[in-house]
């Protein structure tokens, strides 16, 4: 399946990109570009997905995205529609080209890391700790420079990266195929699941989704994502307690309940197998850190 390719804009007097987006739905579908993409969340939460990376995005989080890695954020319900209980969401977002400083830049013995870093980032990576708060900094005065100072801090930026330990996103082996026409398939599959993922979804009603035959659906979406359907569906549900954990306002077996799992040693073991720990103990690392 064919990830959404889209055109990223820049005006005539840049470069590249540097965006503040207030809404939730700014391309909110599964989609990539030649162009990087760099992006920190101020506000909003909801579920990443990355090459075949599935998990909770939240207030403060920062993504490296390569040229070419299919990717999508679907902000959760609450960041949708015109009631008093709407949230906001706050990101800025650069996107830039490889050579946009021209073809013979990378090639500086200088700039050795920056190259090996671009091309890291065609898995996807996860910035945190310090090396974030320095680029959130960055990011924002970006926003309100212009002519060459702006260049000079993406470059930093960029070096800032370069130089820290940052976490992948994608397996090693995933493999994403451009000449696949049928673009809007498993974008379909994804809202889809994402809707109903608290229900059971049978087989015969997702392959109706994704406009293929039942027997074909599981070898068709294997294909395409390096898992199965049940693990995909397994990993958003376990990611969607991830976020109730951090929220706090149930407890682990409402919160199990709430998140599409049937009885609580199901969920117990699909949640220590995806993220490697108990649900209590994600619950409380992720205290220890705020």
């Amino acid at each position: 399946m064919k990830p959404l390719l889209l055109k990223v804009s820049a005006d005539p007097a840049h470069s590249f990109s540097v965006r503040h987006d207030v809404q939730p739905d700014i391309n909110n579908r599964w989609h990539c570009h030649p162009e990087l993409e760099l992006i920190y969340f101020i506000k909003g939460s909801g579920t990443q997905f990355i090459g075949d990376s599935i998990k909770q995005f939240q207030p403060g989080d920062m993504v490296l995205v390569g040229s070419n890695l299919p990717h999508y954020w679907r902000f959760d319900d609450v960041y949708f529609g015109d009631g008093v209980e709407t949230q906001s969401a706050d990101t800025i977002v650069v996107h830039f080209n490889e050579n946009f400083w021209g073809d013979q830049f990378l090639q500086l013995p200088e700039n050795k890391l920056i190259k090996v870093l671009l091309e890291r980032s065609k898995r996807g990576l996860q910035i945190t700790g310090k090396t974030k708060e320095a680029l959130a900094g960055i990011l924002s005065t970006m926003l309100k420079t212009d002519g060459a100072e702006r260049i000079i801090l993406l470059l930093s930026a960029l070096n800032i990266l370069a130089g820290s330990s940052l976490s992948f996103l994608t397996s090693i082996g995933f493999k994403y195929d451009h000449n696949d026409s049928e673009s809007d398939r498993l974008n379909n599959i994804y809202e889809y699941s994402m809707r109903n993922f608290r229900k059971k979804i049978y087989l015969e009603e997702i392959a109706e989704v994704a406009g293929v035959s039942a027997n074909s659906f599981c070898r068709y979406f294997k294909s395409k994502t390096r898992k199965t359907y049940s693990q995909f569906v397994i990993e958003i549900k376990v990611g969607y307690a991830c976020k109730l954990l951090i929220e706090n306002k149930l407890n682990i077996k409402q919160l199990c309940y709430d998140s599409g799992f049937n009885n609580f040693s199901t969920f117990h073991k699909h949640f220590k197998q995806v993220t490697g720990k108990s649900p209590l103990m994600y619950q409380k690392e992720f205290t220890k850190k705020t």
